[in-house]
């Protein structure tokens, strides 16, 4: 059994007992959460899709760690005009663990 479900603008595909680093929530380590935007439902050969989103669908999880990301270094250089600029990114995440889906 499987789900898509939507958080952080962007979506993921998950089955019970997956771990998946998501953008970051406000919750507490160790917290039980219940993501309740489902977009879609499938066991087997039956898939239920949302318009947009499944009525009474809902993924459990619980939150594991908060964390960073590696850095991204961006660099922007403009040839023959003495111009470098140098800059880094870390982008937060919170992993979490798939227990249920309802």
């Amino acid at each position: 059994m499987f789900a898509v479900f939507k958080t952080g603008g962007k979506q993921y595909r998950v089955s019970a007992g997956d771990r998946v680093k998501v953008e970051a929530l406000p919750n507490d380590v160790g917290q039980q959460i219940t993501l309740s935007e489902v977009l879609a439902v499938g066991d087997g050969a039956q898939l239920r899709v949302g318009k947009p989103r499944l009525e009474g669908a809902a993924v459990v999880a619980t939150v594991l760690a908060h964390g960073r990301h590696p850095k991204v270094r961006i660099f922007k250089m403009r040839r023959r005009k003495h111009f470098q600029k140098h800059a880094g990114h870390r982008q937060n995440f919170t992993e979490i663990r798939i227990d249920s889906i309802a």
